[in-house]
């Protein structure tokens, strides 16, 4: 593993994470996943993001390939969000990480929910 890390002067791990790393950068990639997305839907799937800052991730995406931004000539306006080729092959990590989410909350909320420890009202 060392000589990609010394073929490209950066270790691809540390590429993984400054690609995916950003607060909604997963989740976008995640609802890509299912299928093209507008603008306006993807913020819907994350309410809490300000536009600024959908913006800034979704640019960053494209720069880095794992998503296409496709502009109609239309008016208003009519963009739309999709995976690339190279957005795709991050879906199953997403997958893992998400079956290890799912996993991760079973283990932990049922351990506190069924734990003697815990007093109940």
């Amino acid at each position: 593993m060392k000589e990609k890390c010394v073929k490209y002067d950066i270790c691809p791990m540390i590429m993984v994470q400054k690609i995916i790393s950003g607060k909604w950068k997963i989740l976008i990639l995640w609802y890509l996943s299912y299928k093209t997305l507008r603008f306006n839907d993807i913020k819907k799937r994350l309410p809490y993001v300000t536009q600024k800052m959908l913006t800034q991730q979704l640019r960053s995406l494209e720069e880095d390939n794992l998503i296409f931004r496709k502009v109609y000539p239309v008016v208003p306006p009519k963009v739309e969000y999709g995976l690339t080729e190279v957005g795709k092959k991050i879906i199953p990590i997403l997958e893992m990480m998400h079956g290890f989410g799912a996993e991760y909350l079973e283990q932990v909320y049922d351990k506190e929910v069924n734990s003697p420890e815990i007093s109940r009202p």
